[in-house]
C-alpha cells in the first residue's frame, strides 16, 4: 500500500520478456499507477489495481474476445465497478478498480519506433490504462484532450517527457 494514494498495484509478469527487458518492471508499473491516480485526483484510500504484463497472443485474444476486434493491441483495460460498491473503501474491502493488460511487441515496437526508453513506454501504456479504468476516455476531442492532459501531468510526476509533444505513439485503446 502506498501511503500518498492509498493503492495497491498488483503485477503480474504473464510474458518473461518484460522482466528481461526492464529493470525492476514491477516497481515501474506501481510507480506510473499511482502517478495516474495523483494525476486524476486520487480516489480514496483502499484502491486495487491489477497490471498483468503479458504479449500479443494475449492481447489478441482478449481485444477479439471483448472488443470485436481480431488484432492486437497494445493496452486494454478492464473496469471492475468496484468504486460503486457499497462498503468498499478504507473501512471496508479494498476498492477494486480493475484490470490493464499491456502487450509486450506493441510496446517494445512503439518504444523502438519513437526512440524512448521501454520503461517510458511501459509507464504511458499503464497511466492510460489506470486513466480508463478511472473512467476516462479519449473517442471525443474533448475527452481525449481531458486525457492527454492527465497522462501529461503523471507522466511528468516519473520525469518522462510529455508524450503529447510528436515524439511518442499514442496508446490504440
Amino acid at each position: 500500500m502506498n501511503a500518498a494514494t492509498g493503492a495497491e498495484v498488483g503485477v503480474n509478469l504473464v510474458h518473461g520478456a518484460w522482466a528481461r527487458a526492464i529493470d525492476d518492471v514491477e516497481g515501474v508499473c506501481r510507480r506510473a499507477a499511482r502517478a495516474a491516480l495523483e494525476a486524476a485526483g486520487s480516489p480514496a484510500p483502499g484502491v486495487e489495481i491489477s497490471v498483468a504484463l503479458a504479449d500479443d497472443v494475449v492481447l489478441r485474444d482478449l481485444n477479439a474476445r471483448y472488443r470485436g476486434r481480431d488484432r492486437p493491441t497494445d493496452v486494454l483495460s478492464f473496469p471492475d465497478g468496484g468504486a460503486a460498491r457499497p462498503g468498499a473503501g478504507p473501512a471496508g474491502p479494498p476498492i477494486l478498480l480493475g484490470d490493464v493488460v499491456i502487450s509486450y511487441e506493441r510496446a517494445n515496437a512503439d518504444a523502438l519506433a519513437a526512440s524512448l526508453p521501454l520503461a517510458d513506454r511501459l509507464s504511458h501504456l499503464v497511466v492510460h490504462g489506470v486513466l480508463h479504468l478511472l473512467g476516462h476516455d479519449h473517442e471525443a476531442e474533448a475527452e481525449a484532450a481531458i486525457m492527454e492532459g492527465l497522462e501529461s501531468g503523471a507522466l511528468a510526476r516519473l520525469r518522462i517527457a510529455d508524450p503529447y509533444d510528436g515524439r511518442e505513439v499514442v496508446p490504440e485503446s
